[in-house]
């Protein structure tokens, strides 16, 4: 399934959601304008390696100019291609706007790159001899979707749902879609503990912990930070 918008106005411009969406934008198109190699080397250096992130919790040094707690935050703005940056940010843009509405805009921020952080850690300890590094804004929006869904959750998702050459439109509440999306990552999450683990490269690519972590995580935190407060 695959949303194209919800019914839910808000009162104020997101403008951290815009900048958001924005900075991972540029940071793609960073990693666009490198070779292979020196994308390799990028990649490896600010995304998280879960490896050395376990030898510097141990306090090792793993000798890399970025500290490896540090690629918590910037492997949040890191992309693998096109379609999973497009993706985050088509789920960002629909669900991020009215999270930012309720949080305001530095709560949102902070809440924001926290889920991040926790949904990396959540993946990381599932896998955390690995060298294949994990990168990704999904487990930060999973966090901001985990918020919605206790927010909003008879708003309506008007959803795409591609059949072969069909694709019927329809709208369903927030419950349903957010709920089915985050059952379904728990229990490819649960399936993947019978294979071997790469972070962020399980299942074609796809960090299920980070998402099912961040989502609980995002759920947790946002009432808080204010979510249920109202303004007026």
């Amino acid at each position: 399934m695959v949303p194209i918008k919800d019914n839910n106005p808000t009162e104020i411009t997101p403008y951290v959601t815009y900048g958001l969406i924005i900075a991972n934008i540029l940071a793609f198109l960073y990693e666009a304008s490198l070779p292979p190699q020196a994308l390799n080397g990028f990649l490896h250096l600010a995304a998280v390696v879960p490896r050395e992130l376990s030898l510097s919790f141990a306090g090792i040094s793993v000798n890399q100019p970025i500290p490896e707690w540090l690629t918590l935050i910037t492997a949040q703005f890191l992309h693998g291609g096109f379609l999973h940056l497009a993706g985050n940010m088509l789920f960002l843009w629909i669900f991020g706007n009215n999270v930012e509405d309720k949080l305001g805009h530095f709560k949102y921020l902070a809440f924001y790159l926290s889920c991040g952080i926790l949904a990396s850690l959540t993946q990381w300890y599932f896998a955390q001899y690995s060298n294949v590094p994990s990168l990704g804004a999904s487990g930060a929006i999973a966090g901001v979707m985990g918020a919605y869904i206790l927010r909003f959750p008879q708003a309506e998702i008007l959803t795409v749902l591609p059949l072969g050459i069909f694709f019927p439109a329809f709208w369903i509440p927030a419950y349903f879609f957010l709920g089915f999306w985050f059952l379904q990552q728990s229990f490819y999450g649960i399936a993947s503990l019978e294979a071997p683990t790469n972070i962020g490269m399980e299942g074609g690519g796809i960090a299920y912990w980070a998402h099912a972590g961040g989502f609980i995580f995002g759920a947790i935190l946002a009432p808080l930070l204010g979510l249920f407060d109202d303004k007026s």
